[in-house]
C-alpha cells in the first residue's frame, strides 16, 4: 500500500464531508449534527433492535447510548425494552420522529439535487457509476475475516445457506450424508479450521480447512459467499487466507474438489493459481480437482 494511495483517499474523505455538510454542527439546517441525525435513518418507521443497530452503525455502546438519549431528549424516539429480557431493547420514532425523518428525507434529497445540478448529463452517469463502485468498495473493507468455531451460530448459519446453494445449483441436488464428510471434528483443531466472514455481525461467507497429520498436503472445503456481497472480491479474499493458514500449519500444497455447477468457483480457482490434476478422492458431488502449490 503506498502513501500515494492513502493521500489519495483522505483527500477524498475531505472533499466528500464537506460537500455534503458533515462538518456543520446542525445538519441540513437541523437542530442537531449528522450522528443523531442518522440514528433517526436506520431507526427508521419500523423501528430496530439497539444491538442491530450498533452492528449496523459501527458504534460502541456507550456513544449509541447518548446518541438515543439526546433523540429521546428531544421527543424524537423512544426506547423499551423486551418483556422478560430486559436487555433486548428496541427504539422507535414517535410521531415527532416520524414527521422530523420526513423532512430529513426532504431536505436530503434537496442537497443531493444541489449536488447533481451543475454536472452535464454525462457527469450525472459518471458520478453515478463511480459512487456505486466506491460504495461496493467501502462496503468490502468492512468485512471481518476471522477462524471460528464450527459450532458458533455464524458458522452454522453459513453452512446451511452452502448446503441449500449447492443443492438448488447441482443437478443431481445434494446430500450432505453422501459427500465425503467435512463436519465439526474435520474442520476443527486440530484437524482442521472454519473462517467466517462478517459485515456488520451478521455471516456472509465461509470456508473450511482440513489440515491431515499424514500429509504437507491440506483441503480446502466448504466456500461460501453471501450473494448480497458477490462481486467485491471476498471470494479470493477467503481462499488467500485459506491459503496463509495453511502454510501456517506447515503446508505445501493445498487442493480442493468442485462441481461443474459451480462455474464461478472455478473460474476464481484456475485464475488463483490452481491448477487441474487426477481426482484425489471419490467424492461423488465432484466433477473437478484442483491443487495449488504453496512452496514455490
Amino acid at each position: 500500500m503506498t502513501d500515494a494511495l492513502v493521500d489519495g483517499l483522505r483527500s477524498f474523505n475531505r472533499t466528500v464531508t464537506q460537500r455534503i455538510g458533515v462538518l456543520e454542527s446542525e445538519y441540513l439546517a437541523r437542530d442537531r449534527p449528522l450522528g443523531q441525525s442518522r440514528v433517526l435513518w436506520e431507526i427508521g418507521a419500523r423501528g430496530r433492535d439497539i444491538r442491530e443497530l450498533r452492528a449496523q452503525l459501527g458504534l460502541d455502546s456507550g456513544y449509541l447510548s447518548r446518541l438515543l438519549r439526546a433523540l429521546e431528549g428531544t421527543g424524537l424516539v423512544e426506547v423499551t425494552a423486551a418483556e422478560g429480557d430486559t436487555r433486548v431493547r428496541t427504539a422507535r420514532l414517535t410521531e415527532t420522529g416520524r414527521a422530523e425523518l420526513d423532512e430529513l428525507d426532504r431536505r436530503s434529497d434537496d442537497l443531493a439535487r444541489s449536488i447533481l445540478a451543475p454536472l452535464s448529463a454525462n457527469q450525472r452517469r459518471r458520478l453515478a457509476d463511480a459512487m456505486a463502485e466506491v460504495e461496493r468498495l467501502f462496503v468490502a473493507s468492512q468485512v471481518q475475516v476471522g477462524i471460528v468455531d464450527t459450532r458458533s451460530p455464524e458458522a452454522r448459519s453459513c453452512i446451511r445457506a452452502y448446503f441449500e446453494e449447492i443443492a438448488a445449483r447441482l443437478d443431481s441436488g445434494f446430500d450432505p450424508a453422501l459427500a465425503l464428510p467435512a463436519g465439526d471434528t474435520e474442520l476443527s483443531a486440530p484437524a482442521g479450521l472454519f473462517l467466517v466472514a462478517s459485515l456488520h455481525d451478521q455471516p456472509v461467507g465461509c470456508g473450511g480447512l482440513k489440515l491431515p497429520r499424514d500429509t504437507p498436503v491440506a483441503e480446502i472445503k466448504r466456500v461460501w459467499i453471501s450473494p448480497n456481497v458477490r462481486g467485491m472480491g471476498l471470494g479470493k479474499r477467503i481462499l488467500a487466507e485459506l491459503e496463509r493458514q495453511a502454510m501456517t500449519h506447515g503446508a505445501t500444497a493445498i487442493r480442493l474438489d468442485t462441481n461443474r455447477a459451480l462455474t464461478e468457483a472455478i473460474a476464481m480457482y484456475r485464475s488463483a493459481g490452481y491448477h487441474e490434476v487426477a481426482a484425489f478422492n471419490d467424492e461423488r458431488y465432484a466433477h473437478h480437482w484442483f491443487e495449488k502449490r504453496l512452496d514455490a
